[in-house]
């Protein structure tokens, strides 16, 4: 996730990060976010339940969500 950010930013677009599920989702309730980058292993939280919660609110729900992983295999 790291190293996409820092090829976002290189192209000058604006990158918002969290570092747990809850950050994501209070940082999508609550800004204009236009695609969500999604890390399957996050503390606390995994990505496949953020990815749930974001898709079941309807102030959050029209966000594209695209996952990623280092694993092999999910």
């Amino acid at each position: 996730v790291r190293l996409l950010e820092v090829r976002l930013l290189a192209e000058y677009f604006e990158v918002l990060t969290a570092t747990n599920g809850l950050d994501a989702i209070e940082t999508c309730e609550n800004g204009k976010v236009d695609v969500v980058l999604l890390d399957v292993m996050m503390p606390d939280m995994d990505g496949f339940e953020v990815c749930r919660r974001l898709k079941s609110d309807p102030a959050t729900s029209h966000i594209p969500v695209v996952m990623i992983t280092a694993l092999d295999q999910v």
